[in-house]
């Protein structure tokens, strides 16, 4: 049995085979990049590089893919890496237990990309692999905002000229445009975030840390992965 049999009912044979030799890297394998990751294996991403410095804690219970009692304290790229070769034996996977910053930079570029999903929530990060992505010509999806936010009907992927109510991509924008870059493509909630009750201390070089509900950062995932599929079949 062809276990992509699901997927080739809705795709042209061409498509699936544009997926199995597409080459994608997701970056941040929190609760968007986890079910990001996830849906682009089962889609039949032939290769999945996977980039994520921390590992499994107790509060990603609630909405991340990899979180579960048996992983509590395992790098995530690693066991997101034994997830999807659970799932495809065959897709290439290439964890890489760092934090992508400019120090890293060069070693995650040595390897041909397809597409880029972005799910870093740090700023200075996603602004050098957005830059680094564009200067190489590599297409780009970053996730904006999903801390916070409670209905999941409210994503959108747009260019990041068209964000609002979102303090991140208020800052983006700006950023972005001190670099040259006036176009990116987003994924993006227009509800106004929720503020938390500081329930936990933020770790160093973060001001807080936002709250969230296992239904909003897995559909974000889900919406880059249909997004950047779809992109890879045209």
């Amino acid at each position: 049995m062809d276990w992509q049999m699901r997927t080739r009912m809705l795709y042209t044979d061409d498509a699936i085979e544009r997926l199995n030799g597409a080459h994608v890297a997701v970056l941040g394998l929190g609760g968007v990049g986890s079910f990001a990751a996830e849906a682009l294996c089962r889609a039949g991403v032939g290769a999945l590089t996977l980039v994520d410095c921390d590992t499994v804690g107790e509060t990603n219970l609630n909405r991340q893919l990899l979180a579960l009692r048996s992983t509590i304290g395992r790098p995530k790229a690693e066991v997101m890496a034994g997830r999807l070769l659970d799932i495809n034996p065959l897709c290439r996977v290439t964890p890489m237990v760092v934090r992508y910053e400019a120090q890293t930079r060069d070693a995650f570029w040595q390897a041909p990309y397809d597409y880029v999903a972005d799910c870093i929530d740090l700023v200075s990060c996603k602004l050098d692999l957005i830059t680094a992505a564009k200067e190489r010509d590599v297409p780009i999806l970053s996730a904006l905002g999903a801390g916070n936010k409670t209905d999941p009907a409210r994503f959108k992927i747009t260019d990041i000229s068209k964000t609002r109510d979102c303090p991140l991509a208020r800052v983006m924008r700006k950023e972005l445009r001190a670099r040259g870059i006036f176009r990116a493509d987003v994924l993006w909630s227009d509800e106004k975030p929720l503020e938390p009750r500081p329930l936990e201390e933020p770790p160093p070089g973060r001001r807080s840390l936002p709250g969230s509900v296992p239904w909003v950062p897995g559909a974000a995932g889900l919406m880059m992965a249909g997004y950047i599929s779809g992109r890879l079949t045209m």
